[in-house]
């Protein structure tokens, strides 16, 4: 096996006559966040949520507000989740161990 990894390494292919010293000094790779994200995404999907049903509720026809607002206040929960997870893992990063 030595023999093969030189021969391979004098022909050019440093990468793999490297492989095995570098799998024996692997780390683990853990997301770290400033804050709270789980609090902020669910923060993002009550306001989310009731500015939805607000807005649909106003946008509706006549006969049918409370469809409007139910329909409004989902997709305005999801939207709400959505833009509140991306802005709270703006302040995350890797962290090898």
């Amino acid at each position: 096996m030595r023999n093969r990894l030189i021969a391979l390494a004098l022909l050019g292919v440093p990468a793999l006559a490297a492989a095995p010293a570098l799998a024996e000094h692997q780390r683990e790779r853990v997301l770290v966040c400033d804050g709270n994200v789980k609090h902020k995404t669910t923060k993002g999907t009550v306001i989310g949520a009731v500015a939805g049903g607000v807005l649909g509720n106003v946008i509706a026809g006549h006969g049918a507000k409370t469809e409007g607002a139910v329909i409004g206040a989902g997709v305005g929960a999801v939207a709400g989740h959505e833009i509140a997870k991306k802005r709270a893992k703006r302040h995350c990063y890797y962290v090898y161990r």
